[in-house]
Order: C-alpha cells, then sequence, then structure tokens
C-alpha cells in the first residue's frame, strides 16, 4: 500500500495532528509538495500533500480561504500540511474553518518537524510500496512459469486470477473462450466477445480497457496475444478497481507466458504440418496402411473414412483470406474435439513482406458430417454474400470417401474446383455435379466457339430460305433417329426429313450414324441459343 493521510498521521517522528477531514485520510499519497503560490495547481498533478506557511496566503479572509481550499479539493490535492510556530502561530481561523466546511484534510505541522522531513518519509513508504510491489511481481512470475511449465495456460490463466483478486479468461485467435477461473467468469468473458474481435484488427502486441461490460462493476483489461502481425488469442482480466504495480506485474507476467506458448504451439502446428502434408501424399499414391503407421494417433478416426477432400483455391491477390479459413477450420475442429488434416501450401512471397506468408493453396481432410465441414459451408455461405467483388475463395468438396479412395477423392474435388470458379462461385460439391445437368460445365468460350463453328454452315444454308436443317437436325436428334416421330413433330413427310439429314451429312461431311457425331451435335445445339453472327 502506498503511504496515506493517516499513515503519516501515525508516524511518530512527525509529530503531525489532525485538523480537519478526519474520515478522509486513508487517500493515499503521490507525493509532497512545497509550495507558497496563492494559486499552486497548474503546477499539481493530483495525489499531493501540499506544504505550506501561508507567507503570502490572506488568511484572514473566509471567502479567499474558501476559494483556496475548493481549488486545491478540485485538482486532486489529497490535504494540506500547515506549518504552525513559523509565520503564524496556529493555523488561521479561516483556513481551518474553509477546511472543515469542504471536509478537506488540514494537518498541523510543528515548528521543529521540517517539511523536508515529511517529504523523505513520503519517498521512503513509496519506495518501500514500490520494493514489495516488485517483490510481489516477481513471486508472481515464478509461481506462473511453474504453473506454464507444470501445467500449461489453463493453470496460468488461475494463477492470475488468485493475483488480481477477480477473474481472468484466455481466448484462441477466433475470439472464442478457451478457458477461465474461477470457473464463473466463463460465461461473463464470453460477453466481451465484440471487444476481442476487435483487438483482432490490431496489430500485437495491444490493450484496451473495457469500464463497462454490463456484467456487473467489473474493470476488464483486455490484452491481445502474439508477435506477428496476426493476433493469435487475447487475455481478459476483470477486477473490482484499477490494477496495481504488483498485479500489473503479474498479468504481463501472464501475458508473455501465454505469447510463448502460443508461438510455441505455432511451431507444433508447422510440424504438424509437414507431417500431414507426408500422410496426405502416401494416402493419394495409394498407401493407405503407410499413411496410418506413420500418422500414429494424430488424426485419430479420421483415416479410417468415411472423409471428404476440400481443395480450396484464393481469387487473384486475395491469399490472406485462405489463412483466415484455416483458422476457422482449425478452431471448429478444437471445440468439437475433432481431427482434421490441413495442408497449406504458402505464397512464394517470403513471410513478413507485402502479402508474404499468405497462403496460396489449401487441401483439408476432414470427417464426412462434421463439425469442421459445417464450418465451412457457413464460412463460404456468408463470403458469397458479403464479397460483392466475387469470391475471395474457391473451393471444390469431394463426395464421402475412405482411404483406399482418397485419390478419386482429390479427383473429385479438384473438378468441383473448377467449376467453382468457372462459375464464380465460392463452394461447388461434387455431389452437386452427379445430379446436376452437364450442360452448365460447357458454359465457356472454347465450349461456344467448338458449336459455333460446326453449326455455322447449317446456319448459313437456313439462311438462305433453302430449308430449315437445324431446326430438323434438332427434331430428328430428340427424338433418336426416329424417322416417323421426328417427321410429326416438324409436320413434314418423313421422305422429307430424310432428304434434310443427307443434306446436313452432305455440308458438314460427317455421318449421322456415328454416335461421336450425333453426340456433337447434340451439345453444339443446346450450347449455341441461335443462329451464329456473320
Amino acid at each position: 500500500m502506498p503511504p496515506t493521510l493517516a499513515s503519516l498521521a501515525q508516524h511518530s517522528a512527525l509529530k503531525l495532528t489532525v485538523r480537519a477531514g478526519e474520515d478522509q485520510l486513508e487517500r493515499p499519497v503521490r507525493w509532497a509538495h512545497v509550495s507558497e503560490l496563492a494559486d499552486p495547481v497548474p503546477y499539481l498533478e493530483g495525489g499531493e500533500l501540499l506544504l505550506v506557511t501561508a507567507i503570502t496566503l490572506p488568511v484572514d479572509d473566509r471567502e479567499a480561504m474558501r476559494r483556496y481550499v475548493r481549488r486545491l479539493s478540485g485538482a486532486g490535492v489529497v490535504g494540506l500540511g500547515f506549518g504552525v510556530g513559523v509565520h503564524h502561530e496556529d493555523v488561521p481561523e479561516a483556513l481551518l474553518a474553509a477546511a472543515r466546511e469542504a471536509d478537506f484534510p488540514l494537518l498541523a505541522v510543528p515548528r521543529r518537524t521540517p517539511f523536508l522531513a515529511i517529504s523523505k518519509a513520503v519517498s521512503a513508504a513509496i519506495a518501500a510500496d514500490q520494493y514489495r510491489a516488485v517483490t510481489a511481481g516477481f513471486e508472481a512470475q515464478r509461481e506462473l512459469t511453474r504453473a506454464a511449465l507444470a501445467e500449461g495456460p489453463g493453470a496460468v490463466v488461475a494463477k492470475l486470477a488468485g493475483y488480481v483478486d477477480g477473474w481472468a479468461a484466455l481466448y484462441d485467435a477466433s475470439g472464442a473462450v478457451v478457458t477461465a477461473s474461477p470457473g464463473w467468469a466463463a460465461r461473463r468473458a464470453a460477453k466481451l466477445a465484440v471487444e476481442v474481435e476487435r483487438m483482432r484488427e490490431r496489430a500485437a502486441p495491444a490493450g484496451a480497457v473495457v469500464a463497462d461490460t454490463g456484467t456487473g462493476d467489473d474493470r476488464v483489461e483486455i490484452q491481445s496475444l502474439g508477435t506477428g502481425r496476426r493476433v493469435r488469442g487475447a487475455l481478459a482480466v476483470g477486477t473490482g478497481a484499477p490494477l496495481g504495480t504488483a498485479e500489473r506485474y503479474a498479468v504481463h507476467s501472464a501475458v508473455a507466458l501465454l505469447t510463448l506458448a502460443t508461438e510455441r504451439s505455432r511451431s507444433l502446428q508447422r510440424a504438424e504440418q509437414r507431417l500431414g502434408a507426408a500422410v496426405l501424399r502416401m494416402l493419394l499414391a495409394g498407401a493407405p496402411e503407410h499413411a496410418r503407421s506413420v500418422a500414429g494417433e494424430l488424426y485419430g478416426t479420421l483415416l479410417d473414412a468415411p472423409f471428404r477432400l476440400l481443395v480450396v483455391e484464393p481469387a487473384d491477390g486475395r491469399g490472406a483470406a485462405v489463412g483466415e479459413l484455416v483458422e476457422t477450420l482449425e478452431t471448429a475442429a478444437s471445440r468439437a474435439g475433432e481431427p482434421v488434416l490441413v495442408v497449406a501450401e504458402p505464397t512464394d512471397a517470403p513471410e513478413g513482406a507485402e502479402g508474404g506468408g499468405d497462403v496460396g493453396r489449401l487441401v483439408v481432410l476432414a470427417v464426412d458430417g462434421g463439425a469442421v465441414l459445417a464450418a465451412c459451408r457457413a464460412a463460404y455461405t456468408g463470403r458469397e454474400v458479403e464479397d460483392t467483388d466475387g469470391p475471395a475463395l474457391f473451393a471444390g468438396l469431394s463426395s464421402p470417401a475412405g482411404p483406399a479412395q482418397a485419390a478419386g477423392a482429390q479427383q473429385q474435388a479438384e473438378q468441383a474446383l473448377s467449376v467453382a470458379r468457372r462459375r464464380g462461385r465460392a463452394l461447388v460439391e461434387h455431389g452437386e455435379l452427379a445430379a446436376d445437368s452437364v450442360l452448365p460445365l460447357l458454359a465457356d468460350d472454347a465450349v461456344r466457339a467448338f458449336a459455333d463453328g460446326l453449326l455455322r454452315p447449317l446456319y448459313e444454308h437456313d439462311a438462305t430460305g433453302r430449308g430449315d436443317l437445324v431446326a430438323s437436325l434438332r427434331a430428328w436428334l430428340s427424338r433418336h433417329g426416329q424417322w416417323d416421330a421426328a417427321a410429326a413433330d416438324l409436320g413434314v413427310h418423313r421422305h422429307t426429313l430424310r432428304y434434310r439429314m443427307r443434306r446436313v451429312e452432305e455440308i458438314l461431311g460427317r455421318s449421322l450414324d456415328d454416335p461421336d457425331v450425333r453426340m456433337e451435335l447434340w451439345l453444339a445445339l443446346k450450347t449455341t441459343a441461335g443462329p451464329a453472327p456473320r
């Protein structure tokens, strides 16, 4: 505790006498300052015990003394020490009355007690308090370090809550509460999700104070965790009053320890990613048993099926969005206790450079019907609504598969990804392609150019008014080559239709008996909407 007016009044060597403000003596004293100015306020910071002998004060003017005391009180001065036996044998009546009226502490300082002795006593008490705070801080640091080494982040949070006589909570990169202490604090900490989310927008380390959380009288400090451009988590500390020096030492120590734990976790994650890449290569190479042997228990039952394979690529210049998706999927897996294999390929730019460290391509192996895939679909649903300039990410998702079908699942995911890019969609599932028509897959410039080139001679023939070959070909193909049915659709004789089909063969130089020719002509007719421009 810092020195207070009460501790100074009880100091046996100072011999101070309390003359006013007896119920305000617990005010902490930040410094003792001597000033005989009529208005010393511009030179004060607040928290001082002001020492005077009233050599220049109009001590007989009651109104002037009221203004003087009110101004000192308003400036945060904690009390007035009046030196008696120097210019005045006792505290002047007007000053004493003003102090009592304002309930402002006034201490009489005997002549044999120099002001310097009071300053030294205050300074010594402040130094002793700071020493105690530093010592307590170092002890807290040692205890927190032991907890971190022996039990991990949860123990650090629990120890910290005890030191600050309040509560503490640790958040992950997504803003979800990882652990809180005491147990009841988890619900309170969850209400700060919006404030924690704001911290993600600032480079680490950063801090913020939330004075009113809507959960009581807590004063909450939030500190971000991480050393890079991305925030890796946050620590919230709730107390009933501002943190003291010792408590702040403990908080800073906890932030450092939790940041180290976060960075260590990232190193382990990078090692796991390298292992995951090797396991994935084995699966795709048709060696699931080798993959299981290498993975051990790392991925639980993920490699025992059924799983789905997801391939993700960013739109041009938007590689950072893939990294954000990685965090979303890994957070979902962590919350659900679900295994997931994530293989991220970084861009060529070095980390720290503009765009450096972004993920260029992502392959994910996730449990079919699990939390990871649910989070993926939810993330993409939001992106398709929010991305007015087109999707930031394109992804293809395979159908459910087992270890032996991993290579096929990758092929399905790549096909779905290709369709997603062509259609400008964020996510396409392979199951959609099997249930959908093949025609939308042909809606690109190369296919349209092929159809235009194949059918142009027929359109040009029809444009001369010498027949209706295109409509006749469409009717004949739609009736699977049945002459009578197709002729009836056209309202012509079947011999007329036979003649027209011979003309089609002559103009195109292709035989309609060839099933490949019929298929190409049918797809060309479905791709083009009318005569090609001349």
